[in-house]
């Protein structure tokens, strides 16, 4: 059976590296499944959940949030802006995350770029909040 090459990094540094049957990334638009032979591509990451499946069946799972994904070949490269695994989420921690930015709600009429940058930042919580269980 083929399998992919698999790359994941963030600018903390490499977050995953081996072969896997197949990658789900979290793509700007929608989740893209990625499968030995796929078609070379480049797309921007969006917020969401990356699924490695690695051999024996079992599978990684990460928290992402922003980057780009390459295709080419048999190797999938995952450059994200944000990663984190799975396992390592901490619910009481998020839930806190989430209450403190509630109480950093931008006020009415205040700027569109800060009322943006305060729901994206609560759409990444609500994200890490769901993986975290």
């Amino acid at each position: 059976m083929a399998k992919l090459e698999c790359m994941v990094a963030s600018p903390e540094g490499p977050i995953f590296e081996g072969e896997a049957s197949a990658v789900v990334v979290p793509a700007a638009d929608g989740e893209l499944g990625i499968f030995p032979r796929h078609a070379p591509l480049v797309a921007a990451l969006g917020c969401g959940e990356l699924r490695i499946a690695v051999a024996g069946g079992e599978k990684k799972r990460y928290f992402l949030s922003g980057g780009f994904v390459q295709v080419l070949g048999e190797r999938v490269t995952v450059l994200a802006t944000e990663a984190e695994p799975v396992e390592e989420l901490e619910r009481g921690a998020v839930d806190a995350e989430l209450a403190d930015l509630a109480q950093q709600k931008p006020a009415p009429g205040s700027p569109l770029g800060d009322l943006e940058a305060y729901q994206q930042r609560v759409r990444k919580v609500k994200v890490r909040k769901k993986l975290a269980g």
